[in-house]
């Protein structure tokens, strides 16, 4: 979709709620969204972070879970499960709109264990 001005909508923040609705929420507001003129959608990292529900994606614990497996005390994610996060994305691109996934892949701090790593 080629928009020269378009309106990119950030639909998170820090301190969003930890009941697993944000993605429910993208879905159901999409096509209001796209009413008032939104062109694109950023949405918070999907995967699962180092304090499972508690963690906003930035403290990044497992990039290929998207709220799919039972890691650190939970399924979902803070913002909700990998399947509702797709119907978000789905119902984001149906109504016209682009959307932005935030994805950060220099945070590493959310492992198990630490590991020794050798520079030579």
């Amino acid at each position: 979709m080629a928009i020269e001005n378009g309106v990119l909508f950030q639909y998170f923040h820090w301190h969003y709620k930890n009941d697993g609705t944000l993605w429910r929420e993208v879905a159901a507001n999409a096509k209001e969204l796209a009413r008032v003129g939104i062109t694109s959608v950023w949405l918070p990292p999907a995967y699962k972070g180092q304090a499972g529900t508690n963690d906003t994606g930035y403290g990044v614990y497992d990039l290929y879970d998207l709220g799919e497996f039972d890691q650190k005390g939970t399924v979902r994610t803070k913002y909700g499960s990998k399947d509702e996060f797709i119907e978000a994305v789905r119902a984001i691109q149906s109504n016209g709109m682009e959307a932005y996934a935030d994805f950060v892949l220099n945070h590493r701090c959310g492992a198990d264990e630490t590991e020794i790593v050798k520079i030579v």
